[in-house]
């Protein structure tokens, strides 16, 4: 039996549709899952998808995070459900206090737009567990607000408990760290930056986002 992925969507969501076709691709039976129904409707695993959820006011995630949706998705994970969030995903699932650390702006102040490589630094996680560790992959970024920053002890902590799923190998905005990726301490949990739905063809450039997927599956 295929796993049952919902794809969580805010007004201003952008690539719901995107990741459906990419979970389909890759065996999954995704849906779709309304921000304003507090229920993930028994699914397998989530995504909190990139786009500008409620426009982006006051700052990326910040309104999302109160959508009775959300307080599902929390339930979800705290029970142990694999949660990704991708982009404008990341930026909610730091919001609700999912992920630690927070999204600000691009150093630089400039929107980016571009392929990414990407290191894998750990596969403990449901995201990167059918990835190679010390892999690198190809998979674009597209955000302002993707800079990745948080306190010296959060940062010792991720280091220490092997939580930084993923690092920029040129670092396109400033992150900490070189992060583009995070768990949480049950590893259930990612966010990261770049857009693995869009590295699923070579059409699109790249093949490398079906191994981050294809983990999500077998979580």
């Amino acid at each position: 039996m295929s796993s049952r992925v919902g794809v969580v969507v805010f007004p201003g969501s952008n690539c719901e549709q995107d990741m459906l076709e990419a979970m389909r691709l890759v065996g999954g039976e995704p849906e779709l899952l309304w921000h304003g129904d507090a229920t993930v409707n028994g699914v397998d695993a989530v995504i909190v998808p990139g786009g500008f959820a409620h426009g982006d006011y006051l700052r990326p995630g910040a309104i999302a995070r109160f959508s009775p949706v959300m307080s599902a998705v929390a339930e979800f994970a705290a029970e142990g459900g694999p949660v990704v969030g991708i982009c404008n995903g990341f930026q909610v699932l730091t919001e609700a206090g999912l992920l630690p650390g927070a999204l600000q702006k691009n150093a630089g102040l400039k929107f980016v737009c571009a392929p990414a490589q990407l290191r894998v630094e750990t596969t403990n996680s449901v995201l990167t567990r059918a990835a190679d560790k010390g892999a690198v992959l190809s998979i674009p970024i597209n955000h302002f607000e993707g800079n990745y920053t948080c306190d010296s002890e959060t940062l010792a902590q991720l280091r220490d408990e092997d939580r930084i799923v993923l690092r920029y190998v040129v670092n396109p905005n400033g992150s900490v760290d070189d992060i583009a990726g995070v768990c949480n301490e049950g590893r259930n949990v990612v966010g990261l930056m770049p857009h693995p739905e869009r590295s699923t063809s070579e059409l699109l450039g790249s093949t490398d986002g079906l191994p981050l997927l294809r983990s999500l599956l077998s979580a």
